[in-house]
C-alpha cells in the first residue's frame, strides 16, 4: 500500500509539474506571437494573443495549435486611394488550425473569422469629400452619419439650393452591404427638396458612397456588414491566413 500511496503522489506532483510547465510555456508563446504580429503588421500597441486549448506542449509537438484568439484595439486599412487609410477598432479574430514553421518565425491559419467595427465618424471622412452637383444648380453633401435603427444607416445630407439662403439638413435611412471587400451605402427612401423633385440617380449623387478596406492582417476579407449604435460592425473571414512571417 505504501508503494502505491508512494506511485500515485509521484504522478501527481508529475502532473502538476507538467501543467506549471505546459502553462510557462502557452505564456511565453503568446508573448514571442503577439510581438511578432505586433511587428509585421506595423502596429501601434502590441495584440492580445491567446493560445487555446491544452495540453499547449502536444500541440507544439505536432506543429499545429487547434485554435488561436486574436485581438487588435485599432488597425489602419488601406481605403484604394493613395496616402489614405481608415482606422478599424476591436478586431478580434478567432484562427483553426494555425500550422507554424520549423524554426517558428512564421505560422499560418487554416481559417479564420472574426469581428471589428468602424465608427461613424471614421466612415464618414472616407465618405466624400466634396459637395456633388445634383441638377438645377443644388448640390448635396454627407455630413453625418449615425444610427437609424433595424439596422439602418442614417444619412445627413447637407443641401444648398440656389436662391435659398439657408441650407436644408436631409436624413435617409439607408442600407448598408458589403461586396469586394466595399462597403456601400444606399439609401432606401429619397425625399423632396423645398418642394423641388430630384432624379433620384442625381440625388444618389450625394446621399449614397461607398468605401474599400484593403489589406486587413493576414490576409482576411470583409464577409458581412450591419448598422450598430456606435457605427458599422463588420464579420470577416479568410483562409490560408498568416499570422505572421
Amino acid at each position: 500500500m505504501r508503494a502505491l500511496r508512494t506511485f500515485l503522489i509521484v504522478v501527481v506532483v508529475l502532473g502538476v509539474l507538467f501543467v506549471i510547465v505546459d502553462r510557462v510555456a502557452v505564456h511565453f508563446a503568446e508573448g514571442e506571437a503577439a510581438g511578432k504580429l505586433k511587428t509585421t503588421e506595423n502596429l501601434a500597441s502590441t495584440p492580445d494573443v491567446s493560445i487555446e486549448g491544452f495540453p499547449f506542449l502536444t500541440q507544439v509537438a505536432g506543429g499545429t495549435l487547434d485554435d488561436v484568439k486574436v485581438g487588435i484595439k485599432e488597425y489602419d486599412a488601406t481605403t484604394g486611394t493613395s496616402g489614405k487609410t481608415i482606422r478599424v477598432e476591436d478586431l478580434n479574430a478567432d484562427m483553426k488550425d494555425v500550422a507554424f514553421s520549423g524554426d517558428y518565425s512564421s505560422a499560418t491559419a487554416r481559417t479564420a473569422t472574426g469581428t471589428a467595427l468602424i465608427s461613424y465618424a471614421e466612415l464618414l471622412k472616407n465618405a466624400q469629400t466634396a459637395p456633388a452637383d445634383l441638377g438645377l444648380g443644388i448640390t448635396g453633401q454627407v455630413v453625418g452619419l449615425g444610427d437609424g435603427g433595424n439596422g439602418k444607416i442614417k444619412v445627413t445630407v447637407d443641401v444648398k439650393i440656389p436662391g435659398v439662403s439657408a441650407r436644408q439638413k436631409v436624413n435617409v435611412l439607408s442600407t448598408v452591404t458589403v461586396k469586394d471587400n466595399t462597403v456601400r451605402v444606399h439609401a432606401d427612401n429619397l425625399p423632396k427638396l423645398a418642394g423641388v423633385g430630384l432624379a433620384e440617380d442625381r440625388f444618389r449623387q450625394a446621399s449614397d458612397f461607398q468605401q474599400a478596406i484593403d489589406q486587413l492582417p493576414g490576409g482576411i476579407k470583409l464577409d458581412k456588414v450591419e448598422a450598430a449604435k456606435d457605427g458599422v460592425e463588420i464579420a470577416v473571414k479568410g483562409s490560408d491566413v498568416k499570422l505572421a512571417g
